[in-house]
């Protein structure tokens, strides 16, 4: 259990360097290649599409290591390197909501509808796909 001393939080386990290398190697690898993506417009039509790709490809990424990991019964750090630092740098909530209310602003209703169920579905769609791909791939491989 968490406690607190002298006004201070400590966790149960302190972070190892390593730990925090991966951690620093895992997100700046995907807040690069983020940037990367998202730099220039895509769009269809006049809805954005980029942070929608990174969400995408971030859960389906997600959801295939999930089942690496579970399967191979990986070790947590390389969970600090692919979940918590390369997808959660890589996708992107925050820039997605401002997307969506820069949508409202101009009120464009439809199309900010269409970027949240977007987003959400596809990027919900995606986990499960990465997790039945990611099943499939070790039954062959296993």
């Amino acid at each position: 259990m968490p406690t607190f001393k002298k006004g201070r939080y400590v966790g149960t386990q302190k972070m190892k360097w390593i730990e925090f290398v991966l951690l620093a190697i895992g997100a700046v690898v995907g807040a690069y290649l983020r940037y990367r993506i998202v730099e220039s417009p895509i769009t269809i039509g006049t809805l954005p599409i980029n942070v929608l790709i990174v969400n995408v490809v971030g859960s389906f990424a997600l959801g295939i290591f999930s089942v690496v990991s579970l399967i191979f019964n990986l070790d947590s750090k390389y969970t600090l390197l692919v979940a918590v630092g390369f997808c959660g740098s890589f996708t992107t909530m925050s820039s997605f909501e401002l997307e969506t209310i820069n949508l409202v602003d101009n009120n464009r209703l439809g199309l900010a509808l269409l970027n949240m169920t977007a987003n959400v579905g596809l990027s919900f769609i995606a986990v499960i796909s990465g997790r039945l791909l990611g099943y499939a791939i070790m039954e062959k491989i296993l």
